[in-house]
This record gives structure tokens, sequence and C-alpha cells, in this order.
């Protein structure tokens, strides 16, 4: 190594270092500040059962127009900005896609979200906000950017809003990168390390969804996976289908709502309350504790998981600031729970597992990770074979269903002209 070289090389790792150090401390105070927010919602819907049909709309309106007048960059789930940035990451800072004012606006408005009972999760703007720590530090000390460095900070988001080191990875090689390097590899597994090591040190090893030990014999696998891989991809193909058509959709009365987009706040708010009210709260939030009942083999109303796709169709069509990780997973547990009624012998939590399984990733189609993510964050290692072929089996129908992957569809909006100059408060941030 020549010796010029070796201060760049200090510095690099270092800059590595401590951005996945400050995302994970990030990362662990926006999970607490998210939960406290939905159980702040919880305690104002037991108190006024009815007061959601005010809050949430006028509530989504506001941030919708919030949003749109400050900080664009910050709508929907994040990790679309992450994948159009990578492309170019000196012109994303500039343009707002990973910068700290769009990192520190995505975090209060997620949480303000979350204040509104909106199907939102927090894991998709832990991954933009990752990646906008991870640039600004090596900008701070000086090293030169690179598509590895954005994508090694949105894979330890990931790691550290989950708990799950593995996942983070393949997240980061499987849905941010368009193809394999091996710097990118190293880069990302040295970030997940460090950021899943602070997580470890502070929170402690938990498992995110809850413990799953129960297995399905072979043959109940050999149909339960395919089927799950069936339903999970017709009806998460059909999310994804469903948010790209409204976006391009020529139906006047659409064109009307996209032209009106506080209006359309509004009305996804009143929608989200409505559901809300119908299913005895059942549907705010990221849905988490619903998922991990599910998921522990203890049984949820059948009309939970339309219910929450209905949700966080809704919210996600609002324009919102927020992710679509956390609610995905629960609507999939609701689709493992319908799934589970036509095979009442068999463990229910296996069968939950595969119905997460094969909407998560008819939806994100992104196999790999979906089958780390969801062993993970279950301790279900032994679910993993019948998990990668409802996962595989997913994701082929889900590309028939819906042709574009969910998020490199919507990166499309987020990608700025070469020519582009941003104002030189956005040049800072």
């Amino acid at each position: 190594m020549r010796a010029q070289e070796f201060p760049v090389l200090v510095r690099r790792r270092t800059a590595t270092t401590a951005g996945a150090i400050i995302l994970g401390l990030i990362a662990l105070g926006f999970a607490w500040l998210a939960d406290h927010a939905s159980l702040l919602f919880e305690r104002l819907f037991e108190a006024s059962p009815y007061a959601p049909l005010i809050i949430t709309p006028l509530g989504l309106g506001l941030i919708v127009a919030l949003t749109r007048r400050y900080c664009p960059m910050a709508r929907g789930s994040g990790i679309p900005q992450v994948v159009a940035g990578s492309q170019d990451p000196g012109l994303a800072i500039a343009g707002g896609l990973i910068s700290m004012k769009t990192a520190a606006f995505k975090l209060a408005m997620t949480l303000a979200a979350l204040l509104l009972g909106t199907s939102v999760g927090r894991e998709g703007p832990t991954v933009q906000i990752s990646a906008a720590i991870m640039a600004f530090v090596h900008r701070t000390l000086k090293i030169e950017l690179s598509a590895a460095v954005v994508i090694a900070g949105g894979a330890a988001g990931v790691s550290a809003a989950f708990n799950t080191p593995l996942a983070g990875v393949a997240f980061a090689i499987e849905e941010l990168a368009s193809s394999y390097h091996q710097r990118l590899a190293l880069l990302a597994m040295a970030a997940v390390m460090i950021s899943g090591l602070v997580s470890l040190g502070l929170a402690g090893d938990y498992v995110y969804f809850g413990a799953m030990r129960e297995m399905l014999p072979l043959k109940a696998s050999l149909i339960i996976a395919p089927l799950a891989g069936v339903a999970g991809g017709i009806c998460g193909g059909l999310f994804s289908l469903a948010v790209l058509s409204f976006g391009r959709a020529a139906w006047a009365p659409l064109q009307f709502l996209r032209q009106r987009p506080v209006r359309l706040a509004m009305l996804c708010g009143l929608l989200v309350a409505i559901c809300g009210i119908a299913t005895g709260g059942a549907t705010w939030g990221a849905g988490y504790e619903q998922a991990k009942v599910l998921v522990e083999s203890h049984s949820q109303p059948l009309w939970f998981g339309p219910a929450k796709f209905l949700s966080t169709l809704v919210t996600m069509l609002s324009g919102t600031p927020g992710g679509i990780f956390a609610p995905s997973l629960a609507t999939g547990a609701g689709v493992g729970g319908l799934l589970a009624s036509f095979f009442p012998g068999q463990p229910l939590g296996a069968v939950v597992l595969l119905g997460m399984i094969g909407y998560f990733v008819g939806v994100v189609r992104a196999p790999l990770t979906g089958v780390l993510i969801i062993s993970e964050m279950t301790d279900s290692r032994a679910m993993v074979l019948p998990l990668l072929a409802a996962a595989i089996i997913a994701d082929g129908v889900s590309a028939l269903v819906c042709r574009d992957r969910l998020y490199h569809a919507l990166s499309k909006a987020f990608v700025l002209p070469r020519h582009y100059e941003a104002a030189p408060e956005m040049v800072k941030a």
C-alpha cells in the first residue's frame, strides 16, 4: 500500500465505523419513539373512540401539505429514494434524497403519521435516514461518496431496525443494488455488523415477532408452502399493482385526486379512521402486536388480513412519509391466518409464517431478504426450506400480476436530472 493512501484508508474505515454507530443509535431511538407514538394514539382511541374521524384526516392532510411544501423527497417509504440515490450519491444529497434535512423531516413526519394511527412502519424511513447519516459522515471526513456507501448505510438501517444482520446484507445486494459487487458486500457487512453490535448492546438480543418453534410435517409443507406462495404472490402483486396504477391511471376521477394531494390525503385519512374504528383498532399503526399474536399461535379474526391490506394501501396512496415493511408483514400474517383456517390440524404459527413470506415477497419481490428477515425475526430457522419454497413461488406469481418491482418502479419518480441545481440550503443539508 502506498504511504499516501494510508490516511484515506483510515478515514474511510473511520467514516464507516462512526456512521454505523450513529445510525444504530438513531435507529434505536426512532424505534422507541415510534412505539410510544403508537401507544399514545391507542390511548386516545380508548378515551375517545370516534376522535380519529376528525384527527386522522386533518392530521394526514397537514403532514402531506408540509411534506410537499418543505421536503418533497421525504414522502413515501424511503427505500425508493435510496435506490434512486445510489445511482449518483452526490446529486442525491444536493437534491435532498439522502440529505440530513430530509432525514430529520422523515423521522418527524413518520412519528406524526403514527400519532394519527395510520398504517405505516418505521423500517423504510430508517433505511433512508441511515443512508443519509452514512453519506453525511463520509462527506464530513472528506471521503468520496459511492453507491456502496449509500447502500451500506441503508442495509445497516434494516439490520438495526429489525435486529436482522443477515437480512440487512441480503437486502443491500438484492433490493438496493442492481448487481453484486464484492466491495459493496464487504462494506455492507461491516456497517451491518457495527450497527448490529450497537443494537445488541443497548436493546439486547430480542426477536422482533417473538420466537416460533413449531414445524410443519413434510407432507403438509408440500401442500401449504405452494398455496401460501400463490396466495401471497397474488395479494402482494395486487397491492403493488394498485399503488403503481394509481399513479399512472388516466381515469378522470383519479387524475382529479392526484392533482389535489392534500384533499386526497384527507380522504385517505378518513378511510383509515373508518377502517380502524370498524375493526376495533386492529388496523392502527404498523400491526406489530397483531402479527406477533398470530406468530405465537394465537388466532386473530379472519378479516384482519384484508382490513390491514386496505388500511396500508390507503395510507400509502396518501403520500405521507412512512414505510410498508412492518404493515406488509402484518398483512401477510393475516393472510397466513386465513390460510390456516383451511388446515385446522396444523401448527398455526408455522402456517402464519408461510403467509407472511408469501405476501411480503409478493409486495417487495425480494425472496432471499424475505426468508432471512422472517427467519431471523421469529427465530424459526427450522422453517427455512418451506419459507424459501413459498418465497420463490410468490415472487414468480407476483411478477405475473404486476410486472414492475414496487420499490424500483417508485424510484423512477425520484431520479434527478443530471443538470439539476439544488438551492443553497439543500446543498448544505
